[in-house]
């Protein structure tokens, strides 16, 4: 093929301006040749992947940029892309890593190399492209997401399932995609181009070995998207840095202290017991079912595992196995190992809960397993959705309150929160006051809450034993069920409040087949 120049408007030199982005070549399928053992990486992909191709290469003269590789400053030779639709040139160049690695090689010791690169060329580039392997590719952009810190530039991650030196390859598409995008738009945040899809790093997981739709981010909606028209940004969905402070990296992730257990059923004891006394382990990701439901074991002997680890200062957090949806404690499971100690991490994939316990432990080493536990369901990178916690007050009356329809309590709800009070407190005294003064029809112990939880609901779980006992002797039902269709010894019994639990079954409380069975709903 001939050399020639571009031309624009008659001129060989282009009126478009240019953005500058650093390629950083770990390895991976996507840099891969046939040979005699398999696919290998080799070396010299600017040279020999992207130099041919003019979607790649304008065919203008080869300007030396400057970049740092391995701490030092070096002058690496670069190429330009046509003008894009949005009338710019890309100028890159590329460091590569020797050697290159598969992307199952990778590890912390290679993440934090990519971070530092980064981190030592951010002045001299608008933009980063990582190319990587794809197994390992969720793993890498989670991971780094947490180290980078107020990042205000694009790095995308994209790697292929086919080589780009195969005749058919999503290759080209994914590396010119990811070229574009961090050469032109500012996402400040940890990203993974693949399939003409820009995803949130931390959010992704690989959920195809062939499929050049490899990747799906199941609990966050795309950052944006390529079509024939453009590249269509979601921004609102985009996080930009919110304070005033330089990019800075955390270094020194390490996953050799973080375990991923993935639950199943007929899973015994000693095998979640002899992975937590691993030595030197700090945390385990435990992987569950559906809404973050583990089999309890015989006399609740895993979840006895389970609580005993955190009492030795492990902190363990529960994902589903479901690749859409959140862990929640919905069901009796999920809620016994929520008071066994275990860390509910919404809808976090286990990549992300991986990289984000390691970076937790590494970066604050200090910091009490409870700081870190109640971290970790904290958003910090976009990686989960955080819930928006209801609170509940009494109206106060205000004529715009009223206009906005929330109303006022009447007498007998007042009283019914009055008296929910009390019993939450304990105050006998003012229990007896509150019953003594009840003249509503229906009377306090037939009210219920929201949740449809009756007095002796309350007082089942309650501090004093004596309130239980007085709401009863007044002719209380042990049996109403609430809207989760539990009843009040049912709710005694996983609070551990035996003293009540005793009292409710003199009373004749039984629990429900639902309840003994573990479908209750």
């Amino acid at each position: 093929m001939g050399e020639f120049a571009a031309v624009v408007n008659g001129n060989a030199e282009s009126i478009y301006p240019e953005s500058r982005v650093l390629i950083i070549i770990t390895g991976g399928t996507i840099c891969m040749q046939p040979s005699g053992v398999g696919l290998v990486p080799v070396d010299g992909f600017l040279d020999h992947a992207m130099a041919p191709r003019p979607s790649f290469n304008d065919m203008t003269e080869r300007v030396p940029i400057s970049a740092v590789k391995d701490g030092v400053k070096v002058t690496i030779d670069s190429l330009r892309t046509p003008p894009s639709s949005y009338s710019r040139h890309i100028r890159y160049g590329a460091i590569e890593f020797s050697p290159l690695l598969d992307s199952s090689s990778i590890s912390s010791s290679g993440w934090t190399q990519i971070a530092e690169t980064i981190k030592a060329n951010y002045h001299l580039f608008d933009g980063f492209v990582v190319l990587h392997g794809t197994d390992s590719l969720s793993y890498s952009a989670s991971a780094l997401s947490f180290m980078m810190q107020e990042l205000g530039k694009p790095v995308i991650l994209t790697g292929s399932q086919a080589s780009i030196f195969a005749l058919q390859s999503d290759a080209v598409d994914n590396l010119l995609g990811s070229l574009i995008i961090a050469g032109t738009f500012v996402i400040p945040e940890v990203c993974l181009f693949f399939h003409h899809t820009l995803f949130r790093g931390n959010r992704t997981t690989k959920v195809s070995a062939s499929s050049f739709e490899a990747f799906a981010s199941p609990n966050c909606e795309p950052l944006a998207k390529v079509t024939s028209l453009g590249v269509d940004v979601n921004w609102t969905l985009v996080r930009r840095p919110t304070k005033i402070a330089q990019f800075q990296i955390a270094k020194y992730l390490d996953t050799a202290h973080v375990a991923c257990v993935r639950i199943f059923p007929g899973i015994k004891p000693e095998m979640v017991d002899s992975v937590l006394r691993v030595p030197g382990l700090k945390g385990l990701i435990l992987e569950t079912f559906g809404m973050g439901n583990a089999p309890a074991g015989v006399d609740g002997s895993l979840t006895k595992v389970i609580a005993a680890a955190v009492d030795r200062g492990a902190v363990i957090v529960n994902v589903s196995q479901c690749a859409n949806g959140f862990v929640s404690p919905l069901y009796a499971p999920g809620f016994a190992l929520g008071e066994a100690g275990v860390v509910f991490g919404h809808d976090l994939t286990s990549e992300a809960a991986l990289t984000k316990l390691s970076y937790l432990l590494a970066a604050l080493p200090d910091l009490p397993s409870t700081e870190i536990a109640a971290r970790m369901g904290r958003s910090l990178r976009g990686e989960l959705t955080e819930l928006a916690t209801p609170s509940f007050r009494h109206p106060t009356g205000d004529p715009e309150e009223l206009m906005l329809g929330s109303g006022q309590l009447t007498p007998a709800e007042s009283s019914f929160t009055t008296l929910g009070w009390a019993i939450a407190s304990g105050n006998l005294q003012a229990v007896l006051d509150l019953l003594e003064s009840d003249k509503e029809t229906p009377g306090l112990l037939l009210r219920t809450d929201y949740m449809g939880n009756t007095a002796v609901h309350l007082a089942a779980v309650g501090k004093e034993v004596g309130v239980l006992e007085k709401l009863l002797e007044r002719g209380a039902s042990v049996h109403m069920r609430n809207r989760a269709n539990n009843t009040p010894l049912f709710l005694a019994q996983k609070t551990g409040n035996t003293e009540c639990v005793r009292l409710l079954e003199k009373a004749g409380a039984v629990l429900w087949e639902g309840e003994r069975t573990g479908t209750a709903t």
